[in-house]
């Protein structure tokens, strides 16, 4: 089963690179006959459009819908950032090695998020999910990273027991390796889709720590 989901990440990175590849060789077509690049334009104009605000954790209680619009276009403004940071850089580093890797990443990461934020804008997160995917966010927010590892932690653990040698792994005070075991979180890593949008999500985070380092030393997760 792992061996699958392997190959298959694999797959999708080998099909990410040529797409990558491909656009990379348009778009300088595109800069050299002096062809403007539509859509950039249109995703700078959405952008401007965007109005980013403070994802609330007591709005589980108090307006769900405004959670869930506030997380939607937090993610998505995020996922714009990382992909100007990809664009930003020198050409000689894009079309090195690791610059394509990194080029990849970013985009398989933006394909790999969808799902979630399909559920986002239909509103339809299992209430155990929305909560961790909250904090996630808004931990981000607030560039308290370590606490935004706890909460994907138990968002990618849930009720699924240590594996046997493993202990706190990752989590830095024991109240918080004690709340992954009684949360109720579903095991949402048990569908490949699931898998691949938590992944995404910890991408995000990682993107985020580095564009806007945390304010204290003990927040680096």
């Amino acid at each position: 089963m792992e061996e699958r989901s392997d190959d298959g990440q694999r797959n999708d990175y080998m099909r990410k690179l040529e797409e990558m590849e491909e656009g990379m060789r348009l778009e300088a077509l595109k800069q050299k006959a002096g062809v403007p690049d539509e859509k950039k334009l249109s995703k700078k104009l959405k952008k401007a459009e965007q109005v980013v605000e403070p994802i609330e954790l007591d709005l589980l209680q108090k307006d769900i819908d405004r959670l869930y619009i506030n997380i939607y276009t937090y993610l998505v403004h995020t996922m714009d950032e990382w992909e100007e940071a990809m664009d930003a850089r020198p050409e000689e580093e894009k079309q090195s090695g690791p610059g394509k890797r990194a080029a990849v990443m970013q985009k398989q990461t933006a394909d790999y998020i969808k799902p979630l934020l399909r559920q986002l804008k239909k509103r339809t997160l299992e209430p155990d999910i929305l909560a961790r995917v909250a904090e996630i966010t808004h931990y981000m927010q607030n560039r308290r990273y370590r606490d935004a590892q706890d909460s994907y932690l138990q968002l990618s653990i849930g009720n699924a027991p240590w594996p046997i040698g493993v202990t706190m792994v990752g989590i830095h005070e024991r109240s918080a390796r004690e709340k992954i075991f009684s949360s109720q979180v579903a095991h949402v890593l048990n569908d490949e889709t699931s898998r691949k949008w938590i992944q995404s999500v910890k991408r995000l985070m990682t993107f985020a720590q580095t564009k806007y380092p945390p304010y204290t030393l003990s927040q680096i997760s």
